[in-house]
This record gives structure tokens, C-alpha cells and sequence, in this order.
């Protein structure tokens, strides 16, 4: 008998074997993720009808997504522990039965309070979804695959935002508010079932090791170990810097700059939005692949993606004249595009520098980051309006302050997380695969 060192690239002993019967489970993982997406993007193609039904001005509008925000965050680090708790199945079930109760009672509400209290809870179920796709993603197939796994994800995601502006909009407008709500929200039941009948959280073999649980010792034990890792944080502020640019666009003030500011018609705005979501579709199957063959390509990535936002955004706030030509709004609505697939980029630092029994722990720091970002330029953009008279060039130049925080970060991390990450691989090559001679 001889012994070889492992590659980088091959499978690692104890990986999970992949396959078809992986593929079927994680889709079903997937499919749960979708339908939270569609549910969460649902009141960005029916924000004018919120208003009219709710009889509320544009900062109480705005309220809805700030709150869900401010819950999809909030929930990060507590469902990263559940899962790493109670395992995928569970936690995904539990998001499935709030989204879709979230999603009910938006349908039916009679009042403003009502309907902000159904997309707090709305939020709170899709908060539980991502994480536990992430690590359902990790259990069942090899670390090599991490990367595109993670990507495939974030396109099912994206799926979502584009049904929600393509068809539940067409629903809106064609059969009623309630009906189209109502009638969406069958979709969370669909998914519910399909989770409970089929999905498991790790192929027979592969069980994870079991793991003391005590209480408030557990979880600041958990954090305080994930949080220690250069890799986490790292994986945050990547997250943080690459997300919150094309959510805040997609989610509340994209439309309005485009017709008021730039004086588009609604639905050549609407086209602009859905370029930024095919984009952003593309770009992460491109992204998967990259990162897949080159690890080493991450921070690149990462950094080129930031570079080419702030670079897209200043030309088109500073262009001359009253408003910008089409093939540059129609150049930063691609440049957007990378920036959900960009974000994902923050979960492939995080991944590796922790052990299976911390994933969602970790992976809740991480995913943290962007919707940080998100929710504190969807509050700074609406003061500043208010402040300069819709001035959109003054109010989107806060994105740029927040992108350079984030670089600050990174560029401060990235020695420390990658040298942290080399000496993990050094001991993983001391193991060794044995075969025959």
C-alpha cells in the first residue's frame, strides 16, 4: 500500500457522494427558497396598489421593506444557530409555515398595521430559508462543488424576482389583490409538503457528528467561534460591499429614479429592472464556474464587481445634462447584474474557514452583511431625498460611502483570511488518501 496526498480538487474523505438523488433533494431546498424570493419581491411589483389599498404615503410604503429588512437580518445569527441545531429540514419547514402565513395575511389584511405585521412575518420565514440551502447544499455534495452550489442558489433566487415581476404582477392587475396574494401563497403550501415528505438533511453515511447543545453556552460559543475566523468576517464585509447596490435599485428606489429623475416611462423601467435580474442570472452561472476551477479568483471577483459598480454609478449621477442616455442606463443595469452573484462570492471565504457543526452559524454572520448595507441606504436614500428635493444625484452618492467602508475591510482581512485558509489546506494534505500500490 502507498499513501497520496489529496488534491485541492478531488473529492475529500468524508465528502458526501453528490449525485442524482443530491440533486433531487437540494431541489427541493431550492424550490422552498424560490418561493420565499417570489413572496419577498411580491410588494416591489405592487408597491402603487399597497398605497391605494392602505391609503399611506411613499415613508409608509417604504416602511414595508425597510421592516422586512430589519427582520431578514435580524434573524441571521438565530437561524444560523437553529440550524446548526436542529438541522435543515426543520428550520425550512418552520420558514415555509411563516412565509406562507406571511403571505395570507398580506392578502387579506384590512388595514395597514395588519399588513405590516404579515410582512414582518413574511420576512421572519424567509429569513430561514437561504441559510438552510446553503448547508443542505454543503451535506450532501463535496466541498468542491461548494462554489457553483452556492451560485445555482442565488439563481433560483433570482428565478423568484423575475416570476414575481413577470407573472404575479400580471395576477395583480387581472384578477384582484386578494386573489392574486391569496392565490400565490398555494405555492408555500406546494413546497411545505414536498419538505416534509421527501427532503433529508444528510445522505445515510454521512450523518453528522453529534454535537453538545447547552444552552446559552452553546450559542456564544458558536458565535465567538465563527466570528474568531478571518474567513467569516471576511466573508461579511464581501457580502456587505457587493449586495446592497442592486437590492436597494430592485427593491424601492430603482423605479422611481428612472421615471422621476431619469424620465422613463414605467414600463421601459420595468424592462431596465428585469435586465438586471437576467443579468444577475447569467453573470452567476459565469461566477459559479470561475470560482469552481480558480479559488484563487474570489477576491478578483469580488473587488473587479465593486470597482465597475462605483465606476457605472459615478458615470451616470455625473453625466451631463438633465438625464443619462439608454445604453448607460442599460450598462449599469448590467453591472448590477453582478452583484447579487458577486455577493455569494462572501459564502465561499466563510465556508472553508469553518467546520460542518458551524456552517449556518457562520453562514448567518455572512449573509448578514448585505442586508445591513441594504437597509441602511434604503433609510439614507429617502432622508436624503427628503433633505435636497429629490435630488438623486446628492441621495445615491451615499452608495459610494458605503462601498468604500466595505473595501476598507477587506483589503484589511484579506492577508489574515487567506493565510488562515492556506494553513487549514497544509492540514488537510497531512491526512492522507490511501490506495493501492
Amino acid at each position: 500500500m502507498s499513501t497520496a496526498p489529496r488534491s485541492v480538487n478531488s473529492t475529500l474523505p468524508g465528502d458526501p457522494p453528490g449525485g442524482r438523488r443530491a440533486m433531487a433533494v437540494w431541489g427541493i431546498g431550492v424550490s422552498v427558497y424560490f418561493v420565499a424570493v417570489i413572496f419577498r419581491t411580491s410588494l416591489g411589483v405592487a408597491g402603487l396598489d399597497a398605497a391605494d389599498r392602505f391609503q399611506v404615503n411613499a415613508s409608509a410604503l417604504s416602511t414595508f421593506s425597510i421592516l422586512q429588512l430589519l427582520v431578514y437580518a435580524g434573524m441571521q445569527i438565530p437561524v444560523g444557530l437553529l440550524v446548526d441545531r436542529l438541522g435543515t429540514k426543520k428550520v425550512l419547514a418552520i420558514g415555509a409555515v411563516l412565509f406562507t402565513a406571511g403571505q395570507l395575511g398580506f392578502a387579506f389584511s384590512p388595514s395597514y398595521g395588519t399588513a405590516l405585521a404579515s410582512r414582518a412575518l413574511l420576512g421572519c420565514g424567509d429569513a430561514m430559508t437561504f441559510i438552510s440551502v446553503l448547508r443542505l447544499g454543503t451535506r450532501w455534495f463535496p466541498a468542491r462543488r461548494g462554489p457553483m452550489v452556492a451560485q445555482m442558489a442565488g439563481l433560483a433566487g433570482m428565478a423568484g424576482n423575475l416570476v414575481s415581476t413577470l407573472v404575479l404582477a400580471r395576477l395583480l392587475h387581472g384578477i384582484g389583490w386578494t386573489a392574486a396574494f391569496a392565490g400565490s401563497a398555494v405555492a408555500g403550501v406546494v413546497v411545505l409538503v414536498l419538505l416534509l415528505l421527501f427532503l433529508k438533511d444528510h445522505p445515510e453515511g454521512h450523518e453528522p457528528e453529534p454535537f453538545p447543545h447547552q444552552g446559552a453556552a452553546y450559542v456564544r460559543r458558536q458565535i465567538a467561534a465563527s466570528w474568531r475566523e478571518p474567513g467569516t468576517r471576511l466573508g461579511l464585509w464581501v457580502h456587505f460591499t457587493t449586495q446592497f447596490p442592486a437590492m436597494v435599485f430592485l427593491l424601492l428606489w430603482g423605479l422611481p429614479f428612472l421615471v422621476e429623475a431619469q424620465g422613463l416611462s414605467r414600463a421601459t423601467a420595468g424592462e431596465l429592472l428585469t435586465l438586471v435580474v437576467l443579468c444577475n442570472m447569467v453573470v452567476g452561472l459565469v461566477y459559479g464556474q470561475i470560482v469552481a476551477r480558480h479559488h484563487e479568483a474570489r477576491l478578483p471577483l469580488a473587488l473587479g464587481t465593486v470597482g465597475a459598480t462605483a465606476l457605472m454609478w459615478a458615470a451616470t449621477l455625473a453625466y451631463p445634462g438633465d438625464r443619462a442616455p439608454m445604453w448607460l442606463l442599460m450598462v449599469l443595469c448590467a453591472v448590477l447584474g453582478a452583484c447579487g452573484p458577486a455577493s455569494m462570492l462572501g459564502f465561499d471565504f466563510a465556508r472553508p474557514a469553518n467546520p460542518p457543526e458551524r456552517q449556518g452559524t457562520a453562514s448567518g454572520i455572512t449573509n448578514m452583511g448585505g442586508f445591513v448595507a441594504s437597509m441602511t441606504t434604503l433609510f439614507a436614500i429617502g432622508v436624503l431625498l427628503d433633505a435636497t428635493g429629490d435630488d438623486y444625484t446628492i441621495a445615491f452618492s451615499c452608495v459610494f460611502v458605503l462601498q468604500a467602508l466595505g473595501v476598507s475591510q477587506i483589503l484589511r482581512l484579506r492577508k489574515r483570511a487567506a493565510r488562515r485558509e492556506r494553513e487549514r489546506l497544509v492540514a488537510s494534505r497531512v491526512e492522507t488518501v490511501h490506495v493501492p500500490a
